[in-house]
C-alpha cells in the first residue's frame, strides 16, 4: 500500500468526488483514476453503496488513497474507518464531528465558507480545510480574500468546480488542490467507459498553478 502523503491535499491538484449508486463499479473506476494521476478518491457517503464501495477499493485497489467523503457524525467516521478509508472530508463542521474525526487518527478535511468558521477551526489546531460549496460561496474571490488573514490554511475548494474554472483556484497560495467530478461525467460511468474516466482524469492531474 502506497502511503498517503503528509497531507492528503498533496496527492494530486485535483480529488475526485464520487458518488456510487452500485458498489461493483467502484474498483474499476479507482483504477481509470488512478491510471490517469489521481491517487486520492473521495467517495462520499451519499448512497447505501458507498460503505462497500471503500471497502472494495481499500482491498483491491492499494496503489489508490481511498477517502469517504459526506461525513457528516461520530458513525459515518466510524463507519469509514472500519471499512478502510484513508482520509475523512465532510462539508461543514461541529465540535462533536471534529473530536470524531480527531480521534479516528485519520487526516481530515472539514468543510467551511466562513471566517468565522475558519476560526474555530484553528482553535482546534486544525489549519487544512474543505471550502464548500466553493463557487456558491464566492468562489476565486472569496478565498483570495482570506489569504492575509489565515496565511497559515490551505484550502480544497470543492462545489461546482469544472476543468475550466479549477485552474483560477489552484493559483491562490492558500489552495492546495481542489475536488470536483468533473472526470466523472454520468454516461461514461453508467456506461462504465473507463478509459475516458482515465483521459479526463489525466487531463485534471495535469492541471497546476
Amino acid at each position: 500500500m502506497n502511503a498517503v502523503p503528509s497531507s492528503v491535499l498533496d496527492i494530486a491538484p485535483v480529488i475526485p468526488v464520487v458518488v456510487l449508486d452500485d458498489a461493483e463499479q467502484a474498483v474499476p473506476l479507482a483504477r481509470a483514476l488512478v491510471a490517469g494521476g489521481l491517487r486520492a478518491v473521495e467517495i462520499t457517503l451519499r448512497t447505501p453503496a458507498a460503505v462497500d464501495a471503500i471497502r472494495a477499493v481499500a482491498a483491491e485497489v492499494p496503489e489508490a488513497v481511498v477517502g469517504a467523503g459526506t461525513v457528516l457524525r461520530a458513525a459515518d467516521v466510524e463507519r469509514a474507518a472500519e471499512a478502510g478509508a484513508r482520509f475523512l472530508v465532510s462539508p461543514g463542521w461541529t465540535p462533536a464531528l471534529v473530536d470524531a474525526m480527531q480521534k479516528s487518527n485519520l487526516p481530515f478535511l472539514p468543510g467551511v465558507s466562513t471566517a468565522s468558521e475558519v476560526v474555530g477551526l484553528l482553535e482546534r489546531g486544525v489549519t487544512e480545510m474543505k471550502f464548500f460549496p466553493a463557487e456558491a460561496a464566492g468562489g476565486v474571490p472569496y478565498l483570495k480574500a482570506l489569504v492575509s488573514p489565515f496565511p497559515q490554511v490551505r484550502f480544497c475548494p470543492t462545489g461546482g468546480m469544472t476543468a475550466a474554472g479549477a485552474p483560477a483556484y489552484l493559483r491562490l497560495p492558500n489552495v492546495a488542490c481542489v475536488g470536483g467530478s468533473w472526470m466523472l461525467p454520468a454516461d461514461a460511468v453508467g456506461a462504465r467507459d473507463w478509459g475516458r474516466v482515465e483521459k479526463l482524469a489525466a487531463e485534471a492531474a495535469a492541471l497546476s498553478s
